[in-house]
């Protein structure tokens, strides 16, 4: 009964779902503890984890996809959606998940395997035989050892009884148990437990991918997030900018009827207000094309509708950029000490070692030692276990040896392990010279940028000065029309250069801090406060604090203003 029980609970799928989830857990607790001394929070449920596959209709899908609601979301919010949401974490999520239960089935091998069964038949012979039935169990359990040998015990019950003729019971019983060891090929846990060690590796090198790629995910979500508010921005350059060319052209029409200029000058200042007018559009349907990939980036239905707020792009303007000062070597030896892929790359160079090590003892000769004992018991009465006679022990033991006259397939294997470990001494070369010119390059761009930033801060303030002095010497008749549309042309490009330039500047020292390892994306501010970086760059040493339309009539027709297409 109490084998029934078991046999029904464990029928169910769900208790399975728990206890893989239990074991998988506990395996990324332990080595998270172990990597980084503490244990986050991870789970992959879904608010449909808990819902059985039958009960999810396509139709419950398409209504989800088509959920129309206006969102007002900052940069923080935006994260905690995408991190909620995004198809694309949730898969990495998954994938780290999927490398622990892989090392939970390894760690099985090297756990005691129980195996029980139990069966019955009923014979019922034609002719002169007497039916019968017979039932036969067995229980047996057997160890992997990390030494490369196997330890195992049996318990076996065969009981025939026979129905016709004279009644009788037939019973036997066994137990036996058995040693097997290697002594020379197959000998050690170097050997023997090498699957399990990979294992295990692997999965501490999928938490420290996994680790970056959060750092990683979320600057790229905030990238984009202030990628679309300079798109807001540029759109706002372009409408100031069309204000300004329809105020002038109204003006030149005045002009114009005075009798002060001529068709040619309202003509050209007309054409460039239509080409202002066109950016302006232009802008607004760029913007919508962004905001749309950025609402499938974040895993949100196209039909929900954002409004972003401008604050963290304000608070920049306000402030300045933080500018770096850091040498590239330096910044090269921190990445050595905190990079997590590139410590995976050492690490995989450090497995091409042992594969070869691991495969040059599959060539050795075979000297396996075992061992057995087994008692048995047979008779016509139920005696079971209880009457087993010590004295009648049968004991077994030996030496085997395989001599290495075929190792074709091993010879092929070591070959193959020594290609892979100078592949993989390539590797860790190649990673570490890309290590060093990413940061090289994100160096040379933080600089670029920030001569670029200081330069179009001072080109966008004689921008403004020579929008206003064209207009006032055209007034006093000694300028161009053509003066005025070059200045209004460098002032709106002025604008967005700065704007462009803030954002890629921002974007650059996010991607130099991650490449280096020491960016921390679950800190406030990430993007611009000190505080998310974990080492003081001036010493190089961790921080204390490191913890967790149509060209016509202007009259008859009207744009839409940015206040309005952003409310």
């Amino acid at each position: 009964m109490v084998l029934v029980s078991i046999f029904l609970v464990a029928c169910k799928s769900s208790y399975y779902k728990k206890k893989a989830d239990k074991n998988t857990y506990g395996i990324l607790e332990k080595i998270q503890n172990d990597l980084f001394g503490k244990k986050d929070p991870f789970t992959i449920d879904t608010p449909y984890s808990d819902r059985s596959p039958d009960e999810v209709s396509s139709q419950e899908i398409l209504a989800e996809r088509d959920l129309r609601e206006i969102m007002e979301i900052d940069v923080d919010r935006a994260l905690e959606i995408a991190i909620a949401s995004s198809r694309e974490y949730q898969s990495q999520k998954e994938s780290l998940y999927l490398s622990a239960l892989s090392l939970s089935e390894t760690e099985f091998v090297f756990s005691p395997q129980f195996l029980a069964t139990a069966g019955a038949d009923y014979t019922n012979p034609k002719g002169d035989g007497d039916p019968s039935m017979g039932m036969a169990g067995q229980l047996s359990v057997s160890q992997l050892l990390r030494t490369g040998g196997r330890i195992s015990a049996n318990l076996t019950r065969d009981l025939t009884r026979f129905y016709v003729g004279n009644p009788r019971q037939g019973v036997s019983d066994a137990i036996s148990l058995n040693l097997s060891q290697p002594l020379l090929r197959g000998f050690g846990s170097r050997v023997a437990a090498e699957n399990l060690r990979q294992a295990e590796r692997n999965v501490i090198y999928a938490i420290r991918d996994f680790n970056h790629y959060q750092n990683e995910f979320a600057v790229g979500k905030v990238q984009d997030y202030f990628r679309l508010l300079r798109g807001r921005d540029i759109i706002r350059n372009s409408y100031a900018d069309y204000q300004s060319r329809t105020n002038e052209t109204a003006r030149l029409v005045e002009q114009l009827d005075a009798g002060r200029v001529s068709n040619v000058d309202l003509g050209e200042i007309q054409q460039a207000e239509l080409t202002s007018k066109n950016n302006y559009i232009n802008a607004i349907a760029n913007y919508g094309t962004d905001i749309d990939r950025f609402k499938i980036d974040l895993g949100l239905p196209l039909g929900a509708e954002l409004k972003l707020d401008d604050k963290a792009l304000n608070e920049i303007t306000e402030v300045g950029l933080p500018f770096v000062e850091m040498d590239a070597e330096y910044a090269f030896d921190l990445a050595i000490e905190y990079s997590w892929p590139l410590m995976n790359e050492i690490d995989r160079f450090e497995d091409a070692k042992r594969k070869v090590y691991v495969a040059a003892n599959r060539l050795k000769p075979g000297i396996d030692f075992f061992t057995s004992a087994s008692l048995s018991d047979e008779g016509e009465s139920f005696g079971g276990y209880a009457s087993f006679d010590p004295d009648n022990v049968r004991t077994t033991m030996g030496v085997e040896l395989d001599i290495p006259v075929n190792r074709f397939n091993e010879r092929n294997q070591y070959r193959t392990t020594l290609i892979n470990f100078e592949r993989a001494l390539r590797n860790l070369g190649l990673a570490l010279d890309s290590k060093r010119n990413s940061i090289r390059l994100l160096l040379r761009s933080l600089k670029q940028f920030e001569q670029n930033y200081q330069i179009q801060t001072i080109s966008m303030e004689l921008a403004s000065k020579r929008v206003t002095g064209a207009s006032l010497t055209y007034q006093a008749g000694r300028a161009t029309v053509d003066q005025i549309v070059r200045a209004q042309d460098n002032l709106v490009a002025a604008r967005n250069a700065l704007s462009t330039t803030m954002v890629n500047y921002l974007g650059a020292r996010m991607n130099l801090f991650l490449e280096i390892g020491i960016l921390r994306a679950d800190r406030e501010k990430f993007w611009i406060s000190e505080e998310a970086i974990i080492v003081d760059l001036r010493t190089g040493e961790r921080k204390q604090s490191a913890a967790p339309p149509e060209a016509g009539s202007k009259q008859s027709e009207t744009l839409i203003t940015p206040d309005q297409l952003f409310q």
